[in-house]
């Protein structure tokens, strides 16, 4: 979580649920206009310099960039697009994913480079990235929500037919969500035919997505839910193994596992401590000075901009952030000023909490539920947002709960925090995944430990193989 201006960039409920909604897993681009050139250069890189500054700066990895860009140089040859330029960059996020700019900009995250078990997995994610590009997925999109947007202005103004607008609007976003799906089965067809046309072992597609859905940050549509925009991971999974078994190097492909773990030591994992450190509920971030602890049963994202957090079911979730607000600004004005919806009259109270000043109050929305607080510590203002759906019983309790949860973060326990790193071990006679995962100083170690190895949890080490886990 990183310091946010308050002024035009203000959070109202609308805005928060968007924010809360998220999205993770690989296989999307973001959309420029159709009419984009297909360069790389310094005249195209505002949309690349906003990217990066969204999911925490670059990577710096040089020996794992120069895998990526050695990889992404052979696939490219392997399209029937050769001489496009593509450039990969490595962005400094724990989430899982990749996307791709329709101007040959690629992206990944470590968190996903952390994932991948060997070359040709990673290969496999930039394939599909690249497949994305080269098949014109973003253009096309545009030209049909271009088309579904002139249906919904014809039925709403010209038939000034309210129902009829809705209606075609509801069958757009089914037709926008269809195309998304078909778009990414494409992007994995094609990307596994280039993987092997490049000389990787095709399987490392269908290995690599079965690890993003045990992670659990894959866009799953596992209910047949029509409005989805991704398919589900199983169905991409099979299909991938059977575009992988219809190739020509079906089981004699490069996977390159050694020279993977080789460039992947040392790599920065999990959250950077200089925007805050999420362990299980807990957030401690040393750099502002600040703590606090979600209630049970939630889970915590620390992303670049907040600290997000939901219950299991996501009728509860919440919002953590930072904001330089203008010098003698009563917190009062804060919540007035960076809020868009009513805060109930009366319900704007002043208190402390482990001795900082707060001021709490009450918004209710359409659908949502809203206690929101100001904490300031120094000449920091902290928002906490506690949020449920409907109006649920258990808001104020939980609200209250995490408030009192917030301190100040001494200088002594901020240098306790040390960055975690991926480390390779090679498996002795006698290690078994318990024995190598309780060297992990991190929370629920020994799952940590099978994801991020694309093992089975029965599945018996073998000798001389390495392994990655995760050390101060």
């Amino acid at each position: 979580m990183g310091t946010r201006r308050t002024g035009s960039s203000i959070f109202g409920s609308i805005m928060l649920a968007a924010l809360l909604a998220g999205c993770s897993g690989f296989g999307g681009d973001v959309s420029l206009p159709a009419n984009a050139p297909r360069v790389i250069g310094p005249d195209r890189d505002r949309d690349h310099v906003r990217l990066v500054r969204a999911f925490g700066g670059e990577g710096r990895a040089p020996q794992l960039q120069q895998l990526l860009t050695d990889v992404t140089n052979r696939l490219v040859m392997a399209t029937d697009r050769p001489d496009e330029a593509f450039q990969v960059t490595i962005l400094n996020s724990p989430a899982v994913n990749a996307f791709a700019l329709p101007n040959g900009r690629l992206y990944v995250t470590r968190g996903l480079l952390a994932l991948a078990n060997d070359t040709s997995e990673v290969a496999a994610v930039l394939s599909h990235e690249i497949a994305h590009v080269t098949l014109r997925h973003a253009s096309q999109r545009s030209e049909l929500q271009a088309r579904s947007a002139l249906i919904e202005r014809v039925a709403e103004n010209v038939l000034n037919d309210a129902e009829e607008a809705a209606t075609a609007q509801s069958q757009s976003r089914s037709t926008l969500a269809s195309f998304s799906r078909a778009q990414e089965l494409e992007a994995d067809q094609t990307g596994v035919k280039v993987l092997a046309r490049a000389g990787f072992d095709p399987f490392g597609a269908p290995r690599f997505l079965t690890s993003l859905g045990r992670s659990g940050t894959s866009s799953d549509n596992q209910t047949g839910d029509r409005l989805a925009s991704h398919p589900s991971t199983n169905d991409r999974v099979s299909r991938a193994l059977q575009a992988a078994r219809r190739t020509e190097l079906a089981g004699t492909g490069e996977t390159g596992r050694l020279a993977y773990l080789t460039a992947l030591e040392g790599l920065a994992y999990g959250d950077d401590p200089a925007d805050g450190v999420v362990k299980g509920r807990r957030f401690v971030h040393s750099r502002l000075g600040v703590a606090f602890e979600a209630p049970d049963g939630f889970s915590l994202e620390n992303t670049s901009q907040a600290v997000l957090g939901s219950s299991a079911d996501g009728e509860r979730r919440l919002l953590f952030d930072a904001a330089d607000t203008p010098e003698g600004q009563s917190l009062e004005d804060v919540l007035r000023s960076t809020w868009t919806d009513t805060i109930e009259p009366g319900t704007l109270t002043p208190g402390t909490v482990n001795g900082l000043p707060v001021v709490t109050a009450l918004s209710n929305g359409k659908e949502w539920t809203f206690r929101l607080s100001a904490v300031r510590i120094g000449s920091t203002t902290y928002r906490l947002i506690m949020a449920t759906r409907g109006n649920r019983g258990d808001l104020e309790a939980i609200f209250q709960q995490t408030l009192n949860s917030v301190r100040q973060v001494q200088p002594e326990e901020a240098r306790r925090i040390r960055p975690l790193k991926l480390q390779m071990v090679t498996a002795q006679r006698g290690d078994t995944a318990q024995v190598l995962a309780a060297r992990m100083p991190i929370d629920r170690p020994l799952e940590r430990f099978l994801l991020l190895n694309g093992l089975d949890r029965n599945a018996p080490l073998k000798v001389g193989e390495r392994y990655k886990i995760v050390v101060e």
